[in-house]
């Protein structure tokens, strides 16, 4: 008796286990789907007899791909909606909008956005584009592809004063960029960036930052202002979105996309310095679909792996950006450094300059350029330095009279420090790397060359 007991027991905690599972399956613990997709499992609805008579063999056999699409369809309309909003916001409340387009996968989904908003044949937003004279050829047939495509004219900025490659090489040297990469990026990208947004007057510009591009923009947000005085706006449209998501969002819109997505490349910069990820180039993104393992190309801050492939800053570090986007580059670009009437630093005129060695006194000389970082980087330091000096401290800035500077002040970047003695000699300082830029440095190279203790 105590034996069939025991088992009656045992019966009933199987058929008790049995019909919960049977619960959690057929919906008991799973709320239903906010979708139109049948299940083929026994119904939600079904009569309490019909989901127990399937208790022991109860299986889900939904469509799973369905669902997966489903929630994808439902994750880029969220971020279609942020994005529009960001651009609208942007557009309607600001004059003078640019958007910097460097043909990559996300900003060719902004490019097909602003479309939509009808921002582009209004030239309600600009394009922008740099010509950095090392783009891959297919690049800047591209962007013309886009014209006709969406109706509007780019923007097109490059290094100054050259009209193509081959000055270019004639005033900086082909091989610039394998000299001095830092020097490459301030020539070819940054001061024609700009330069840009200056010439078009911007008051907000958009790009295609994204958080997953790595942890250099790993918290950025739809908007941002530039860290001095408010300044520049930047509105980040696809801030929140991650480069799967963009591939499905230009798959579902079948958007005009750089070729060379079809040949291997997740990204597309500089010719000389972008590579096939992997490779072999067994990863593409032909007729909107991808060709061998996406994971290579869509994992965390895999979009930029195949950029910047063999440089190194000036640190020995490895280099992730241009310095378009890095912190404080857009620092200045509405206004001058050393400000006059409020630096103890003073601007030097053009006719002043030409009778600078004839003066009979010394002088540091700053050769500079506004927008250059390594200028910006400086300026606390040259500023206090001035404060206490006992010679004159002058400014003369080089981006705008290049020939003239390097032949007064043998400036061949920026900044470029030197010294008219009172004898006229010009001596240039040793100040090319960021951490001499300091105060008692520039006391040191006056000392040294003139016996005055600065």
């Amino acid at each position: 008796r105590v034996s069939h007991t025991m088992m009656s027991v045992r019966t009933l905690v199987f058929i008790a286990l049995a019909a919960s599972a049977s619960c959690f399956h057929l919906g008991g613990l799973i709320a239903p789907p906010r979708t139109n997709l049948k299940l083929r499992a026994a119904s939600f609805a079904a009569p309490r007899a019909a989901r127990t008579s399937n208790v022991l063999g109860a299986k889900m056999a939904f469509d799973m791909e369905a669902l997966i699409q489903q929630t994808k369809d439902d994750r880029l309309k969220h971020l279609e909606e942020q994005a529009m909003y960001a651009l609208k916001v942007s557009v309607e409340n600001n004059d003078n909008v640019v958007f910097p387009n460097a043909c990559i996968a996300g900003d060719c989904v902004i490019t097909h956005l602003l479309d939509r908003l009808d921002y582009l044949k209004t030239g309600k937003v600009k394009i922008m584009v740099v010509d950095t004279f090392h783009l891959f050829p297919e690049t800047m047939d591209f962007v013309r592809d886009l014209e006709k495509h969406y109706g509007f004219k780019a923007e097109v900025f490059q290094a100054e004063g050259c009209a193509d490659k081959a000055e270019y090489d004639k005033k900086y040297g082909a091989d610039l960029w394998k000299i001095d990469i830092e020097e490459y990026d301030r020539v070819c990208k940054v001061e024609p960036f700009q330069r840009g947004l200056k010439t078009l007057k911007t008051q907000v510009m958009m790009n295609g930052r994204r958080r997953d591009h790595g942890v250099e923009r790993a918290y950025i947000d739809l908007f941002e202002n530039a860290p001095i005085g408010g300044g520049l706006a930047k509105v980040n449209p696809l801030a929140y979105w991650t480069f799967e998501d963009c591939f499905d969002y230009i798959a579902k819109y079948k958007i005009p996309i750089h070729p060379l997505h079809a040949e291997g490349y997740p990204s597309i910069g500089d010719a000389k310095d972008t590579v096939k990820v992997p490779a072999d180039g067994s990863v593409k993104f032909v007729n909107y679909k991808f060709e061998g393992d996406k994971a290579q190309w869509l994992d965390y801050a895999a979009e930029r792996k195949g950029r910047f492939v063999g440089l190194q800053n000036k640190d020995g570090s490895t280099k992730t950006e241009c310095g378009i986007h890095v912190a404080g580059a857009e620092k200045t670009w509405d206004r001058d450094l050393w400000e006059d009437g409020k630096s103890k630093v003073k601007n030097l005129s053009k006719a002043e300059a030409e009778k600078l060695s004839k003066s009979g006194k010394d002088t540091l000389v700053v050769t500079y350029a506004p927008w250059c970082q390594f200028c910006q980087g400086m300026e606390e330091e040259m500023e206090k330095f001035a404060a206490e000096s006992k010679i004159d401290v002058v400014k003369y800035r080089g981006d705008e009279d290049r020939e003239f500077v390097q032949t007064a002040f043998k400036a061949e970047g920026f900044p470029t420090i030197t010294l008219v003695d009172k004898d006229g000699k010009v001596i240039k300082g040793d100040f090319d790397e960021p951490e001499k830029r300091t105060v008692s440095a520039f006391a040191k190279f006056i000392k040294d060359n003139t016996g005055v203790a600065a």
